[in-house]
C-alpha cells in the first residue's frame, strides 16, 4: 500500500527530525507497519487447472494400462505354459489308468478265488480306479482357459472358478489313483 507507505515514511521522518533521532528509516522498517503489505491470493483459472490436471491423470492411466496389458501377457504365457504341463500329466495318468486295472486283475488271478469272483472284483477295482470323466473334464478346463486367456475381456474371477475345477478333478484323480506310477 504505496500511499499508506509514504504517510508512515513521512511521519517518521518528521518525528525523527523533530526529535533529534538517531537511524534511517529503511524498506524493512516500513514493512513492519500495519497494513503497509498485504497478500493477495492471485485468481486461478480453474479451467486451465482442470485442464492441466486431466492432462497428467490421461497420462497416468495410459500408464497404468500398458503395465496391465504387458503384466497380462506375461501372466496369460506363464499360465499357457502350465497348460502344457497340466496336459501332459493328464496323458501320462491317462496312459498308465487302463494298466493299472490290468495290473490288479493280474494280481487277482495269481490267487485260488474262483474266477467268476475274479471278474467282479476287477469290474469293481475298474469302476473305482477309472479315471476317464475327470481327465477328459480336465481337458476340457484346459480348452476352456485357453479361451479365456485370449479373451479380450477381464476373465480373473471365471479363471478362478475354473481353477477350483481343475482342483477338484486334480484331487479325485489323485484319490482313484493306486499305481505311484
Amino acid at each position: 500500500n504505496e500511499p499508506l507507505a509514504r504517510g508512515y515514511f513521512q511521519a517518521l521522518t518528521q518525528l525523527k527530525s523533530m526529535f533529534s533521532l538517531e537511524g534511517d528509516v529503511t524498506p524493512m522498517t516500513l514493512a513492519k507497519l500495519p497494513d503497509v503489505l498485504t497478500v493477495t491470493k492471485a485468481e486461478e483459472d480453474l479451467e486451465t487447472v482442470a485442464a492441466d490436471i486431466c492432462q497428467v491423470l490421461d497420462k497416468a492411466l495410459a500408464a497404468y494400462n500398458t503395465m496391465r496389458a504387458v503384466e497380462g501377457r506375461r501372466l496369460a504365457e506363464d499360465i499357457a505354459g502350465r497348460l502344457v504341463t497340466i496336459e501332459t500329466a493328464v496323458g501320462r495318468v491317462e496312459q498308465q489308468s487302463p494298466q493299472t486295472v490290468s495290473a490288479y486283475r493280474e494280481r487277482l488271478a495269481s490267487t485260488t478265488i474262483d474266477e467268476g469272483r475274479i471278474l467282479t472284483e476287477a469290474a469293481i477295482f475298474a469302476d473305482k480306479v477309472a479315471v476317464d470323466e475327470e481327465t477328459v473334464r480336465l481337458r476340457s478346463h484346459v480348452a476352456q482357459l485357453r479361451s479365456m486367456l485370449e479373451a479380450q475381456r477381464p476373465t480373473g474371477k471365471d479363471m478362478d472358478f475354473l481353477m477350483q475345477e481343475f482342483n477338484r478333478e486334480c484331487n479325485t484323480i489323485g484319490s482313484k489313483c493306486n499305481d505311484l506310477a
